[in-house]
């Protein structure tokens, strides 16, 4: 098991955003070759920090031409660098898929799609710009890593995982501050997922902010006698099968939480996994077929059910169906 923060660490809440520049910096500052390009928002994704800290001649802001930071990254990584990508997922994802998957996921270069401002985290900026196909998009792409952090220290570990693995990775990181949920200089693998908390009634499967609310479910089950362990699947892409398999096969059900649409992400993956190693009831927190929402994130939690109350409430719904 990964150390995760104590008590104190905990109350300190951090977005995963920025982790962003802050880590690139220290990558760059212990010899890789990173640099960073941006399309006009230096400053929202924290690459800003990256320039600041000694490296403004290896960041690119192409201005509000994302396609275009697609294809600028992958000619620099054809020169040796290690290049990440910012701007918000909604468009450093969506605007952006030909290029991410036609010049640098065919072609294997190493390049790093690590947006910010995913999922309803957003808040007041609406619907517009609450990507939640991000996950599915990139998941679907072959050869492409996929990391969902849970927190500031994890987004520092992924950001460090994608570096230093060759070839494309997807980071996804959010706008929203988070309580930490690992020990500072946490460090996470290819391929795993981690065991957060041991319980025996039902498993929950989360990432991201969901793995706060996860958290926050396990206590309230617990109130009533309900004992559920929890596994944060950071990893999307490779998945951990054998972690979530041998969880399922003590506790005979599942949740699955996520902060995205309910289709083609984390919920599709353990689905898919599930129904080819050993089916058993499986229920899904995440967004059902609609597009985000103006508000706030706490807000936006409850309104789309992905809060604390709505994980406890599928959790009994699975057991029930043991």
């Amino acid at each position: 098991m990964v150390k995760l923060a104590n008590a104190e660490q905990m109350l300190e809440k951090k977005a995963t955003r920025a982790a962003y520049g802050e880590t690139l910096a220290e990558l760059a500052s212990e010899g890789l070759p990173i640099v960073a390009v941006d399309a006009d928002l230096t400053g929202s994704t924290t690459t800003k920090k990256f320039a600041e800290a000694g490296n403004a001649d290896r960041l690119f802001n192409v201005g509000i031409a994302e396609q275009n930071m697609i294809d600028v990254a992958a000619g620099l990584s054809l020169t040796g660098n290690i290049a990440f990508t910012g701007s918000f997922a909604v468009f450093g994802t969506g605007r952006t898929y030909d290029q991410i998957r036609n010049t640098v996921v065919y072609s294997k270069l190493d390049v790093k799609i690590a947006p910010t401002h995913a999922g309803i985290s957003v808040g007041p900026d609406g619907g517009s710009h609450q990507m939640l196909e991000d996950v599915s998009l990139m998941r679907g792409l072959p050869g492409m890593n996929v990391f969902v952090p849970a927190d500031f220290a994890a987004a520092k570990a992924a950001l460090r995982l994608a570096a230093k693995t060759p070839g494309p990775a997807y980071v996804r990181m959010g706008r929203a501050s988070v309580p930490a949920v690992y020990a500072p200089g946490v460090e996470l693998e290819l391929g795993r997922a981690y065991v957060i908390r041991e319980g025996a009634d039902c498993t929950i499967v989360a990432n991201g902010v969901e793995i706060a609310e996860a958290n926050k479910a396990a206590e309230m089950l617990a109130e009533e006698g309900i004992s559920v362990e929890v596994i944060d699947a950071f990893c999307v892409k490779p998945l951990d099968g054998e972690t979530i398999m041998g969880s399922l096969a003590k506790t005979g059900c599942a949740v699955v939480a996520e902060e995205h649409a309910v289709y083609g992400g984390l919920c599709s993956a353990v689905a898919e996994l599930v129904a080819q190693e050993g089916p058993c009831p499986l229920e899904f927190v995440a967004v059902r077929d609609t597009f985000g929402k103006s508000g706030e994130f706490d807000e936006l939690l409850e309104y789309f059910h992905l809060d604390a109350a709505s994980i406890v409430e599928a959790v009994k719904k699975a057991i029930a169906r043991k």
